[in-house]
């Protein structure tokens, strides 16, 4: 089960609350043998190890104190399902959709995917270290105390999403949409680079150093019609 870590605030983010991450212990696993997932299907204390869900339909599943290790996810849906108290570790796939699902306490580790699809998605206490996710549909998505740590995120779409307690540490941001965002407590100083295409007028609620204010001047004057000559 996990025990809730209350989080601290390291020296120099006073002006920032910080994230609350998830401390997951997950109690003795055994190993998935069933042949495909099953849409509203209960999982719970199991471990799925370099497997092919490619394809396979979970929508509606709850996966409870759970380790997925290299598995393949391309085109799984699951949809609404519900991931609480697990690790998710070397995750790869192509259009995984994951519309309307939830994810709370968990961590996931050194993934590599690609178009996943998380509109509307709720996470909460969650870790994103490593790996790297290109084209990661977050609109609309409720977001509170989520990590992105040592990652790369390559064009993710938040617009219209609600932050609250994000950080983005030692992670690259490229291309990131924030257009109708809704933002606090989100710390982007970790951010290299930092790169948003859309919704600078919704950065109110963020962090940013000296540095990146620097870098996204251009953005910026762009954005407010003032011309650089």
């Amino acid at each position: 089960m996990v025990r809730r870590a209350t989080g601290s605030r390291p020296e120099g983010r006073a002006a920032v609350k910080s994230a609350r991450r998830p401390e997951v212990r997950l109690p003795p696993l055994e190993p998935w043998a069933e042949g495909e997932l099953e849409p509203d299907g209960d999982y719970d204390g199991l471990e799925f190890r370099e497997l092919d869900l490619a394809g396979q339909d979970g929508a509606g599943a709850r996966f409870m104190d759970c380790a997925l290790t290299g598995c393949a996810v391309d085109e799984t849906a699951l949809g609404r399902a519900r991931v609480l108290d697990s690790v998710l570790t070397g995750l790869r796939g192509v259009g995984t959709r994951l519309a309307e699902s939830t994810f709370r306490d968990v961590e996931l580790v050194d993934p590599r995917l690609g178009g996943t699809q998380m509109h509307g998605a709720v996470l909460e206490r969650v870790v994103i270290r490593g790996g790297k996710i290109d084209y990661l549909n977050l609109r609309e998505a409720r977001l509170k105390d989520v990590v992105f740590e040592s990652c790369v995120l390559v064009e993710p779409d938040f617009a219209g999403a609600h932050l609250e307690r994000v950080e983005f540490t030692d992670c690259a941001l490229k291309g990131a949409d924030f257009g109708g965002a809704t933002l606090k407590d989100v710390d982007l100083r970790g951010a290299a680079p930092l790169e948003i295409t859309r919704g600078l007028d919704r950065m109110s609620g963020a962090v940013i150093s000296t540095g990146q204010l620097l870098d996204l001047a251009p953005v910026l004057a762009a954005e407010l019609g003032i011309r650089v000559v």
